[in-house]
C-alpha cells in the first residue's frame, strides 16, 4: 500500500468524516420530509449499488465473479451491513438526537470484542478491556442512567441494533479480507442490500410520493425548502459514494489504524453539525460521556491484538494484523 503523502491521507479521511457527519443531519431532513426509514435505506442502498456497478464494470468486470463459498458471506454482509444497519440507523436518528444515536451505534467494537472472547475463544488484551470499560462508562453518562433523560426507548434499541449489525459487518468483512477487493466487496454489499429491500418491500408497494414534495432544511435553515429527492440524492452521492471513496483514497497514504482512529471523530462531528444546523444540544454530562466513549474505543482499537495458539490472528476484536473497517477489512468508517 502506498503511503507517499500521510498529510494527504489524513486530509482525505477528515473530509470523509465531514461528509458522514453532515449526512446524519441531511438524513434527518429526508426523514422529516415524509420518507420512511426503510424506504430511505432502500433508496440509499439501491442508488449506491447502481453507481458502484458502473464503477466496477468500468475498471474490471471480472471482479464481479462470486465463488461458491463467498455467497453466504456476501449475502450476510449485504443484509447486516448494507440493509439492516442503515435502516436501524435511520430509525435511531429519527427518534434520538443525532449525536446520541451515533454514540450508541459506535459500541460495535465492544460487541466484536465480546463476541470474539465468548464465542471465538480468543484472548483479549487488558488494554482492550480497559477501552471497553471506559466506553461503557461514557455511554452511561450519555444515557444519564441515574435519571429519566427522556430518551426514546425504540430509538435506543434501534441504535443498539445498528451497533450489533455493524459488529456483524466487521466480523464478516474480516472473513472476506483475503478473497475480494474493496470496490467489488462494497458493490456486493450494497447490491445484496438492494435485493433484500426489493424483496422485503417490493417497489410497487412503496409510497414514493414524498420524493416529489418540498421539505424544510430544518433548524438554522428552516426557511429554506428543497425537494425530498434532492436530499436523497445528496445522501447517495456525497454521504455514501464520495465519503467511502475518500476513505479508500486515504488508505493509500496512511495505515488502517490511523484511518480508524480519525474516523472515530464522526459522532462528535455529527453532534456538532446537528447542534449548529438542527439546534440539537447535549448536556455537559452527555458531552463528557461522548468524549469518554470515543476515548475508550480509540484505546481498544489501538491496543487490539489476539494471540491464539502462538499465532497472531487476523480476526476481529484485537488484531493489529488486519484492522477491519466498514467498507472492507481496511476501510475504517461506519457505513453512514
Amino acid at each position: 500500500m502506498s503511503r507517499q503523502s500521510p498529510a494527504r491521507g489524513v486530509a482525505f479521511v477528515c473530509l470523509a468524516a465531514v461528509f458522514f457527519s453532515v449526512n446524519a443531519s441531511m438524513s434527518k431532513v429526508a426523514l422529516e420530509g415524509g420518507l420512511e426509514p426503510s424506504v430511505l435505506a432502500a433508496l440509499r442502498a439501491t442508488g449506491a449499488a447502481v453507481v458502484l456497478l458502473g464503477a466496477v464494470l468500468a475498471v474490471e468486470p471480472a471482479r464481479l465473479r462470486i465463488g461458491r463459498r463467498e455467497w453466504p458471506f456476501l449475502i450476510a454482509l449485504g443484509v447486516a451491513g448494507g440493509a439492516l444497519v442503515q435502516w436501524l440507523y435511520f430509525v435511531a436518528i429519527d427518534r434520538l438526537p443525532v449525536g446520541i444515536a451515533l454514540l450508541l451505534e459506535f459500541t460495535a467494537p465492544a460487541m466484536v470484542a465480546l463476541f470474539s472472547w465468548v464465542v471465538l475463544r480468543q484472548r483479549i488484551r487488558p488494554r482492550t478491556w480497559l477501552g471497553i470499560g471506559i466506553a461503557l462508562f461514557g455511554l452511561a453518562l450519555v444515557a444519564q442512567v441515574w435519571t429519566d433523560a427522556g430518551l426514546d426507548a425504540v430509538g435506543v434499541l434501534a441504535a443498539l441494533g445498528a451497533a450489533a449489525c455493524l459488529a456483524s459487518y466487521y466480523l464478516i468483512g474480516s472473513r472476506m479480507s483475503g478473497d475480494r477487493d474493496s470496490l467489488s466487496l462494497t458493490f456486493w454489499m450494497f447490491g445484496f442490500a438492494a435485493v433484500f429491500w426489493a424483496v422485503a418491500q417490493p417497489w410497487w408497494t412503496v409510497d414514493l410520493a414524498p420524493l416529489g414534495r418540498e421539505t424544510s432544511m430544518l433548524g438554522a435553515m428552516d426557511g429554506v425548502s428543497i425537494p425530498v429527492w434532492a436530499s436523497v440524492l445528496w445522501i447517495i452521492v456525497f454521504g455514501t459514494i464520495v465519503a467511502y471513496g475518500l476513505n479508500l483514497a486515504a488508505l493509500r497514504h496512511i495505515s488502517p489504524t490511523t484511518c480508524g482512529v480519525i474516523g472515530m471523530s464522526e459522532p462528535v462531528g455529527a453532534a456538532l453539525v446537528a447542534w449548529v444546523w438542527l439546534g440539537q444540544t447535549l448536556g455537559v454530562a452527555q458531552m463528557i460521556g461522548g468524549l469518554a466513549v470515543l476515548t475508550g474505543i480509540a484505546i481498544a482499537e489501538t491496543g487490539r491484538q489476539v494471540v491464539t495458539a502462538g499465532v497472531t490472528s487476523p480476526v476481529e476484536a484485537g488484531t493489529e494484523a488486519a484492522p477491519v473497517g466498514p467498507l472492507t477489512p481496511e476501510a475504517e468508517a461506519a457505513p453512514h
